[in-house]
């Protein structure tokens, strides 16, 4: 006998599960989604187009397998600043000495190597610090001429080919999205994905170019790595969609002490406008080769759980790792487990921003509050564009939501959402027909029975997007 599917998960906050070599089949795909996932992430840095490609077609078809929308994250490279090559391909720098960055194509040495971008040169500064090879290596700029940087090294190691450099004290004149994003983008969008992730976001403007691209296609989930970025948030949160605190990067470019400040200070500000923020990198690292996680690593989890994140994310121990399925598994336990304890929703209350001073921020506020007073089984929320659902999510209230759409792609989109189950439903023609609509959903996905009451809220009249001003209470029958 086939195996059950699952129509619904036992948690509200959501998996993100990168796909790579070790999970690129039909079956390990499936296993996946099975196991917890709710979006898929591509990572445009590796892979060719044709292989992004058929691992669309096989969510795809993993979707109309199990009847239930799969959200697919674009991740799109951004610039990478890297040095040159040496003679040896590899070289031990020695702190206190100098150590010159050049544009010379020479082949370099123990003395200096190419930096084969003009604009750190250009921006660099007397002082200014540079971190090579994920911060393993420090330099500070004690010269600077046209066309080189002279710096003396603070903290010394091996230094290979191509090795990545990091400039956390300057703003970079480089934009956010490169030559081949641009084509990476160009290819997918017309794919059908429902979120595009932006790498190297400094500056507000970076996201509004992404946005003219996406052109309403995908929403942009900005990725927090930069220490520019964490200084322009609140301009960044008011142009995009959703957002990523990506930690791997984030902790190259500002002190570890900081960045769990940062995370909580990304994920408040988020919630506050009622987008989807994802906590990424280094969640379950160990399980790339181990099929346990740390105690440590359980533990910070569950942080950005109760910090209130809508999602988590799986990197390569779900794209490359011996062990991405009990990854994914592991995850949606320690997220159920977290979510049952009396403590986890003492401090998802508590954490509530208050609400947004308009109509749609009232009713929504009213239908968190309606639910918890008459112990309803389910807030049903309509929407077109996924702005009421966002905005009931946004109260993380204690009942399920229902996000019922009539478009595929919002469908899609919710499932990145806290605590959303989305599903296509025809647009509703009335008042009666909404409430018979949420009514016969909410039976038919297993929220509710006869006897039992729920909260439905909508946008009138139906369609349109942003009027969150309906709210009724049902009783199944």
């Amino acid at each position: 006998m086939a195996p059950r599917i699952p129509l619904r998960r036992r948690r509200r906050t959501k998996i993100v599960a990168t796909l790579g070599p070790a999970s690129s089949t039909p079956e390990v795909i499936e296993r996946l989604y099975r196991g917890g996932a709710d979006v898929f992430r591509l990572n445009f840095s590796h892979g060719s187009h044709e292989d992004h490609a058929e691992r669309i077609r096989m969510i795809r078809e993993l979707e109309k397998k199990v009847g239930r929308p799969i959200g697919i994250l674009a991740d799109v490279q951004g610039p990478k600043l890297r040095v040159g090559r040496f003679q040896g391909g590899r070289v031990q720098l020695q702190a206190g000495q100098h150590f010159r960055l050049d544009l010379s194509a020479t082949p370099g040495d123990v003395r200096r190597v190419q930096l084969p971008h003009p604009e750190i040169i250009e921006a660099a500064r007397i002082g200014t610090s540079l971190l090579l090879d994920d911060g393993k290596l420090r330099l500070r700029v004690v010269h600077k001429r046209e066309d080189h940087l002279e710096t003396e090294i603070l903290v010394g190691g091996p230094l290979s080919d191509r090795k990545g450099v990091n400039v956390p004290d300057v703003a970079l004149p480089i934009p956010a999205l490169t030559a081949k994003d641009r084509a990476d983008l160009d290819f997918v969008l017309p794919l059908g994905i429902e979120y595009i992730g932006l790498s190297f976001v400094q500056r507000p403007e970076d996201v509004a170019e992404a946005k003219a691209i996406a052109a309403g296609r995908a929403w942009v989930m900005v990725k927090m790595e930069k220490p520019q970025a964490v200084e322009n948030l609140e301009g960044i949160l008011d142009l995009t969609d959703c957002v990523m605190v990506a930690r791997g990067d984030l902790g190259v470019e500002c002190a570890p002490e900081e960045v769990p400040l940062i995370q909580k200070r990304i994920v408040r500000e988020a919630r506050a406008r009622g987008l989807p923020v994802v906590v990424a990198t280094q969640m379950l690292e160990s399980m790339i080769t181990a099929p346990a996680p740390t105690r440590a690593e359980a533990s910070d989890v569950a942080t950005a759980v109760f910090d209130g994140a809508d999602a988590v994310m799986l990197s390569a121990e779900s794209a490359a790792g011996q062990y991405p399925f009990e990854a994914v598994n592991m995850m949606d336990r320690i997220l159920y487990r977290v979510e049952q304890d009396a403590g986890w929703r003492q401090i998802t209350d508590a954490a509530r921003p208050a609400p947004e001073k308009n109509s749609a921020g009232a009713i929504a506020a009213a239908a968190r509050q309606v639910a918890e007073t008459i112990e309803a089984e389910a807030i049903a929320t309509f929407t077109s564009t996924g702005s009421t659902t966002l905005r009931v999510a946004r109260e993380r209230p204690a009942s399920p939501i229902l996000g019922l759409t009539s478009s595929e792609s919002t469908a899609r989109r919710m499932a990145v959402v806290w605590g959303v189950h989305s599903l296509v439903s025809a647009e509703p023609h009335s008042m009666t027909d909404m409430v018979a609509k949420a009514v016969r959903a909410t039976q038919a996905e297993g929220f509710a029975q006869a006897g039992d009451e729920i909260v439905v809220t909508a946008g009138v009249p139906f369609g349109t997007p942003g009027t969150t001003n309906a709210l009724r209470v049902a009783a199944v029958k």
